[in-house]
């Protein structure tokens, strides 16, 4: 095995490593969600969906506004590098939204009386869902590496000057949505269990994105490594 294949193969353990610790907490949230965190008023169980719902949002803007930053970079130094961590964070981001666009269903029918309506915040998100899919199409299509990098990172800046406007969409339009408790000027407005399981999943989603993003990052060293010894 080559260096190059040994520092790889050291990478998806870690990630690997840091996956398995956040999947076990995932699972420490929920059950710190439904027995030890009070219920909401008048949503009653359904809200205790927001401590997935949530976290696994704010995780995909995070994982996509990284792609545009990276890709910018990118464009910029041309490191292959580069390259590499924005198509993991936008696998990354992409199965956050998966997660994201499951779970604000099963919350909202029984809040709202539909799974689905096209208000602002639901149209531009699910548009920034389908744009990172294309980004991940867009990767499979084209072969040559340097080529695939630069359309890709151009897609990449795209869904960054989108993800604002999904944040600020409840304030620009009407929406069913309610207005944010947490990401907002002014101090959170939930009570103080609310806010802490709520933080906790946050940090626990945090750790998932980096042992995913690692995971994937490792692998596409490690494919490349191959590739390199197969070429020699």
């Amino acid at each position: 095995m080559t260096p190059q294949a040994q520092a790889a193969t050291t990478t998806i353990r870690r990630g690997l490593v840091l996956s398995g610790i956040a999947l076990v907490g995932v699972v420490l949230v929920y059950v710190l969600a439904l027995f030890n965190t009070p219920t909401e008023v008048r949503q009653g169980l359904a809200q205790k969906i927001f401590y997935i719902h949530v976290p696994a949002a704010i995780g995909a803007l995070v994982a996509f506004t990284l792609v545009g930053l990276v890709s910018g970079v990118y464009l910029w130094l041309r490191d292959p590098r580069l390259d590499l961590f924005a198509h993991a964070s936008a696998e990354v981001g992409v199965a956050f939204s998966v997660v994201m666009l499951t779970t604000g269903p099963l919350w909202g029918k029984p809040i709202w009386g539909t799974w689905w309506t096209w208000d602002a915040r639901l149209t531009l998100t699910l548009f920034l869902f389908f744009l990172f899919v294309g980004y991940l199409a867009l990767r499979s299509a084209v072969p040559e590496p340097a080529e695939r990098a630069r359309y890709s990172a151009v897609v990449g800046i795209l869904g960054l000057f989108l993800v604002p406007f999904v944040h600020l969409s409840v304030y620009l339009f009407r929406t069913l949505h309610p207005q944010p408790v947490l990401l907002k000027p002014s101090a959170p407005s939930m009570p103080p269990e609310m806010l802490r399981t709520l933080l906790i999943s946050m940090g626990v989603f945090t750790l998932l994105y980096a042992g995913f993003v690692t995971t994937r990052y490792g692998l596409a060293l490690l494919t490349e490594s191959t590739g390199d010894a197969d070429a020699d």
